[in-house]
Formats: C-alpha cells, structure tokens, sequence
C-alpha cells in the first residue's frame, strides 16, 4: 500500500503508555468470545463497563519517540485519507462531514462509552465520536487472525469510520432505538446490519482513496478481504467454541463480510451500502 507521502491527520489523540492492563482471568478462548460479542462494535458502552480480557504487562510499552514512530504516520496517513474521502462524499450530498477523532491506546482506555481493553479490539464510541485503538491489535491481525498487510489494517480503520459514517447520518442513533425495543435476536441481527453497513463504507473508503490517490498496489485487495475473513462470526465462534450459533451473530459471516466489503469497493457509491434494505446479506 503507498501511504509514504501522503498527508497525516491532526486528530490522532495519542494516549499510549497512560493506560494500564485490565486484570481478568481466561485465556484466549474468552479474548476471542469478547471479539465475537464486541468486535468493531458500535456502540460497546454496555460491555466495555466489565471485564475485556487481560494485557500481558510486557505490552504495557510508553509511546515511541515523535521521531521514529512509523505505525502513528500510517495511522495518521489512513485517518487523513478517509477524511478526505468523506468530505467529498458528504459535500457531493450538501452536508458536512466532521472528522472523528482517533485514540491510541496500550492495554485500557477511558472513552465516553465506558472503560475498555484491547481485548475488545478496535472500536468505535458514538458518544465521543472517536475510534479506539491500540495498535497491538495489527500484530494480532498478522499473527493470530492471519491476514497480515498494511491494506487491511487500513481496512480496520475505515471500518470503524464508517460506524463514523453512521453516526453523523443518524443511522446508528435509528438502529439503537430499534434494538431497544426488539428481543435480543432481533438486536443481534440490526448489529449485523450495522455492522456489514460499515464493512461497505470502508469499501467505498477504498475505492474512492485508490481512484484519487492510487494508494492500492498487487495483493491489497486480498489482504483486505482476508482480513475481513478472518474476523467473521462464524469462524471466531468456531475458534472459541467449537461451534457456530448464527442467531448470536452481531457482526456477519465471514462470507457475508467479505461480500459487503467488496461491495462497496467495486461500487464506490454510498447508496450500495443500504444494508437494511437489503432481502439477502
């Protein structure tokens, strides 16, 4: 991905090495059970009050040196990116965008959501309307999740504004209301809506960003799709318990992840991403 020369956002927050562990027992089958109830959440204010999971302490690290600190440029660089994918979209509909805020964290964070840690993996808190992340997170994309590169880390980061996205179209506000009043596999299915809608806004995200800017070189795509693989309910369900319950969904299959994403890549166009509407996922 070529990200080198390209501009670098001013709203990355930089909290790394203020945060300490969040002490909880289990291993990796109960990291892996948070990511399925949680991941790429959108609104994680409920579960991010308890227990997310434990950080080792040697992850515990202080931010690096302003100086040589190339993970905070790329970060910096697809933030700026998709902010100026966004303006042009929202100012193509005669609205504005205004530009989230990006958190960097190491092992807990406090967000207008709640406390969390980076057991949750990335998220996105509509309250504060900014993204969380620790950058922990891209090793365990690579080692864990197997789907390493620098375009599906960027396809993290563009998913979690695309919940953005939502927000400042009042669309997450709307499904919030309904999940409220519907049962809880009612609720699990408007996430996953809400969910594979953001996979296909950070589609878009993509599409606009390599027409305008060329940022895409060979193998990107896939390791964007593989990423969006990885993390599919499906799979992390059977990774943690041996077995797939669809009806517990709140994010999508993988397949179906795969598919809304490279939706809105081959489409470029926001009103592909109508999810809700949509009869088949």
């Amino acid at each position: 991905m070529r990200w080198s020369d390209g501009r670098q956002s001013d709203n990355v927050e930089d909290r790394r090495g203020i945060g300490g562990p969040l002490i909880a027992g289990g291993g990796i089958g109960s990291i892996i059970l948070v990511l399925v109830a949680l991941y790429f959440g959108v609104d994680p204010s409920v579960l991010l009050q308890g227990d997310s999971g434990s950080t080792p302490a040697s992850d515990q690290r202080p931010a690096p040196t302003a100086q040589h600190d190339p993970m905070r440029d790329f970060v910096a660089v697809v933030l700026a990116d998709t902010e100026d994918t966004w303006r042009d979209v929202f100012r193509q509909m005669k609205r504005e965008y205004r530009e989230p805020k990006l958190v960097l964290f190491t092992g807990s964070v406090q967000s207008a959501c709640g406390m969390a840690g980076a057991a949750v993996g990335p998220f996105y808190c509509p309250q504060d309307q900014k993204v969380y992340l620790d950058l922990s997170f891209f090793r365990d994309l690579r080692d864990r999740f197997r789907a390493p590169g620098e375009f599906a880390q960027a396809y993290v980061i563009a998913h979690e504004v695309g919940h953005h996205v939502q927000t400042l179209l009042g669309i997450g506000e709307r499904v919030e209301a309904r999940r409220q009043r519907a049962s809880q596999v009612e609720a699990n299915a408007l996430s996953v809506r809400m969910e594979l809608q953001a996979d296909c806004l950070a589609g878009v995200w993509g599409y606009r960003a390599n027409e305008a800017r060329h940022i895409l070189e060979r193998g990107d795509l896939e390791a964007a799709l593989a990423a969006a693989s990885a993390i599919g309910d499906d799979r992390l369900q059977r990774q943690a318990q041996g077995r797939v319950v669809p009806e517990s969904f709140t994010h999508g299959s993988s397949a179906e992840r795969v598919r809304w994403f490279k939706r809105g890549f081959d489409q470029g166009e926001l009103r592909q991403c109508d999810t809700f509407a949509a009869s088949a996922l």
